[in-house]
Parts: C-alpha cells; sequence; structure tokens
C-alpha cells in the first residue's frame, strides 16, 4: 500500500464529545421499535416493498447464534451450547422460514448482497453449511456479482471450513481478533493465537477470496496504548483488506455475562481515548483509509471507492456499498430493513420453531417509518457516511425549506462550527476532517428521539468515543 494521508486526532475534541449516543446503523434506533409491531405488519410492509415501481434489491442476513464458548465482551445474541442437535434443529426451522420468506419476495427480487454473522456460522460442519447455502440459492435469485461474506472464527475451523466456503460461492470473510496480548485474551476468554490468525488469513488470500476483514476492540481489560501498538503493528504486516475497530461496549446491565470483566482492569477514559488516537493514526499512516467511525479499508477497496465517490451506505452490518438494497433477516433476533419499517424477530428458540412451523413471520417486534422519520433517517446517513448534507436535495425530494424544517438541528450544530468541525453555508453542511471523528455526535443534532430517550433517565446507548 502506498503510504497515505496520516489522519491527525485532537484527543481534546474526543474528550469534549465523549457521551453516550447511538451507533445509527438504523434511525429510529432499536430501542424505539415496538411490539405492536408483529407479523402482520411486516406482511403488509413486505407487499409494500414488493409493489414500488422499481423493488429494491435484496440484502440477506442470516443469524446463526450458536457459539461453544462465551467470549466475555460479546454483545451479540448468542447461545453458548455444545450440543450439536440443538444447530440441526435451528437449520430446519431456518429452512421454514426461508420458504416462508421466499414465497413472500418472489424469485424476480435479485439478491446483491448475504450476510452470515452470529454467533459462530463456521461452528456449523462443512456439510452443514453447504446444505443450507444450497437451499438459500434454490430459494432466491442472486445478481452474478453479489457480495457474499461470512463471519468465521479461526479457532473453531476444521481444514475443510475455507475450501467449501470458497467453492459454494462466499468471497468475503471476517474474523475477530481484538487483540493479541495473551493476558486480554485470557481475561475476555478468547485465547486464539497469533500464528493462526496469520494462517487463515494466508489460506483465505490462497483460495481466491476478494476480501479479508478483521474486527479489533479497544477498551479490554488490561490494555495499554503501549501494549495495544504491539497489536496494530502485527495487524498492518497481516495486512487484511479491510479492518473494524471497534470501541468496547461496556453494557452489563444489557449483558449480564460483562459483569464477569472487573471494571478495575478497563483502561481509564482517558487511556482508551490515547489507544483510539494511536489506532487512527497509526493504520492511515501505514495506508488504511478511514471510512468512518470503526471502520478502515485499502484505498482500492470498494468501501474507500465508496467513501471517494459519496456513495457509501450504512445498514445494520455497518458500512457498505450496496445503496438501496433492501435487508431482509433470517434467523432468530435478526432485524429486516425496509424503506418504510424495521421488523426485529424472535429471540426465543423455541417460539420461533412454533411460529415458522404455523407458517407464520418470526416477528416480534419492529416500527413503521412516517415521513420524518424517512427524511432524517436519510439525513443521518448522508452525514454518516458522506460527511456532508446538500440541502437542495432534500428540499427537492421531500418538498421542505431545509433550514426552516432543521431551524432546531442547526442551532445544535453552533457548538460544532465553533470548535471547527462543522462548517454551513447557505447550501450545505460539511463534516471538517476533525468533525469525522465525532459524526455520531453530529448526527445526534438530526434526532428527533434522542431529547425523549434523556428524560427517561435510563441508559440505552454506549459513549460515542
Amino acid at each position: 500500500m502506498a503510504a497515505h494521508h496520516k489522519f491527525e486526532v485532537d484527543i481534546e475534541i474526543l474528550k469534549k464529545y465523549d457521551r453516550p449516543g447511538p451507533r445509527y446503523t438504523s434511525y429510529p434506533t432499536a430501542p424505539h421499535f415496538t411490539t405492536a409491531f408483529g407479523p402482520d405488519d411486516f406482511y403488509q410492509e413486505i407487499e409494500r416493498s414488493n409493489g414500488a415501481e422499481n423493488p429494491a434489491d435484496l440484502s440477506l442476513y442470516f443469524h446463526f447464534p450458536f457459539c461453544p464458548s462465551l467470549c466475555y465482551y460479546c454483545a451479540c445474541n448468542t447461545i453458548i451450547t455444545r450440543d450439536r442437535s440443538k444447530i440441526e434443529q435451528y437449520l430446519e426451522d431456518l429452512k421454514q422460514e426461508i420458504r416462508l420468506m421466499s414465497g413472500m419476495l418472489g424469485k424476480q427480487r435479485r439478491v446483491v448482497q448475504m450476510h452470515w454473522g452470529g454467533g459462530t456460522p463456521t461452528y456449523l460442519s462443512p456439510e452443514q453449511i453447504e446444505d443450507i447455502y444450497g437451499f438459500i440459492r434454490q430459494h432466491f435469485t442472486f445478481s452474478e456479482d453479489a457480495e457474499i461474506s461470512i463471519e468465521i472464527d479461526p479457532r473453531r475451523l476444521t481444514p475443510r471450513h475455507l475450501p467449501v466456503l470458497h467453492k459454494i460461492g462466499f468471497n468475503r470473510v471476517s474474523f475477530g481478533v481484538q487483540d493479541f496480548n495473551p493476558v486480554v485474551q485470557a481475561a475476555v476468554n478468547r485465547v486464539q493465537p497469533e500464528e493462526l490468525s496469520r494462517q487463515v488469513v494466508q489460506q483465505s488470500r490462497e483460495l481466491g477470496f476478494d476480501s479479508v476483514n478483521i474486527d479489533l476492540i479497544y477498551g479490554l481489560p488490561y490494555q495499554t496504548p503501549a501494549s495495544y501498538q504491539k497489536t496494530l503493528d502485527k495487524i498492518i504486516d497481516i495486512s487484511p483488506d479491510r479492518l473494524a475497530v471497534f470501541n468496547f461496549a461496556h453494557v452489563p446491565w444489557l449483558k449480564k455475562h460483562q459483569r464477569l470483566l472487573k471494571a478495575e482492569t478497563l483502561p481509564r477514559a482517558e487511556e482508551k481515548l490515547q489507544i483510539l488516537k494511536l489506532v487512527i493514526e497509526r493504520l492511515t499512516e501505514a495506508g488504511y483509509v478511514f471510512i468512518g467511525m470503526d471502520h478502515f479499508a485499502k484505498p482500492e477497496d470498494e468501501l474507500s471507492i465508496a467513501l471517494k465517490n459519496h456513495t457509501l451506505y450504512r445498514n445494520f452490518q455497518g458500512y457498505t456499498t450496496r445503496a438501496g438494497a433492501e435487508v431482509f433477516a433470517l434467523g432468530i433476533t435478526s432485524i429486516s430493513q425496509l424503506e418504510w419499517a424495521y421488523a426485529q424477530n424472535v429471540k426465543d428458540l423455541a417460539i420461533y420453531r412454533q411460529m415458522v412451523r404455523q407458517g407464520i413471520l418470526p416477528t416480534r417486534s419492529g416500527y413503521h417509518l412516517n415521513e420524518d422519520d424517512r427524511l432524517r433517517k436519510e439525513v443521518i446517513t448522508e452525514l454518516m457516511c458522506n460527511n456532508r448534507i446538500i440541502k437542495a436535495h432534500f428540499e427537492t425530494r421531500y418538498g421542505i425549506q431545509f433550514d426552516r424544517y432543521f431551524a432546531t438541528s442547526l442551532e445544535q450544530l453552533e457548538e460544532f462550527v465553533r470548535d471547527g468541525l462543522v462548517t454551513l453555508t447557505p447550501e450545505r453542511i460539511q463534516v471538517s476532517e476533525g468533525g469525522r471523528l465525532i459524526v455520531r455526535n453530529i448526527a445526534m443534532a438530526f434526532d428527533k428521539y434522542l431529547q425523549e430517550d434523556q428524560q427517561k433517565n435510563q441508559p440505552l446507548y454506549s459513549r460515542t468515543i
């Protein structure tokens, strides 16, 4: 990778704006979903989606919740089990949901993206993966250039896993490293030798996968800027195509197992900021492009190209290049994202089984977007992805006078303007380079529900930094 523009990080700005806030993988955010939204509401939304003048392409998400052991930092919806028959049963139920969903969506809508997450999708045997993948391909029509990705766990791979994944059609793999420091790995109950991670990247390259993504986490027990620098040096040497470097969301009130992590072992706020500064400066110096929030990619990666061309998009899987595709999510707890609605599946395996066997979509909660929600969602997405707002676009599309409609939001932006993080002109709102670090905070100015959330006085969101 050629030497690239190094991103300078101002710690004082990070400190000033470090407060709780949403990640905006959706707007309105998940705490606003309601159980008043059930299967019938989802059916109606699917019909509305099918009936659009040009029905959107499909992005399919499949949730495989099972893991053989618990990572103490995890905030995903997982089921820890060693009982393989549970997985077998789940795959049968998932096939039933695939039949239901594909029957409603029809074969004419193309799948341009598919992602398998979890849990640990590669806890399935290669035979199970091949079987369920084939079943999905029978029931949906895939575009030639579909992006097909899977989260893998290097610790659970058999020699057959990666060759089978590549042979059947997966073209991207992603896996967690979190930190190479053995002390940190032991503390979070995820011991994964560096050599193993290197082998997986090498094998993925040799097999011909288009892209390898590695996840890191900062804010875990015993991490220091000095120890994390070593992990970063190794990662830069391994040279994945993409990196996601997540801020550890310590939410023990939501995820009880996180209480296993002793608060006194976690890096202090000041140290976390130092680590974040180190991450952004080291990676951009090494040639990675800072895509936004916690994502980095090589300059030739399509995420970097989309950022440059202002065509980046964001959904529940994070940053993506498939703007406009509607996400239909299958499996327990998964969330579908349609133009006018969100729908989340049930969390309980027994209820899931019962519903799909009765031929009912396993929707547990959701949300109907109104016109104001759609407008604000688009404004927030545009800020998060492309770091700017061109007012005329929204005025034409929504028939509003931007400055009047968003008068309160624009007032809230004044503080960012004074700090040199945002520039306001009559035509546009532009986020500066420094402002990109706290783009979540800037987006919060356009969130109508945040004021209501703050009055509830209960912790809903992790901190923005």
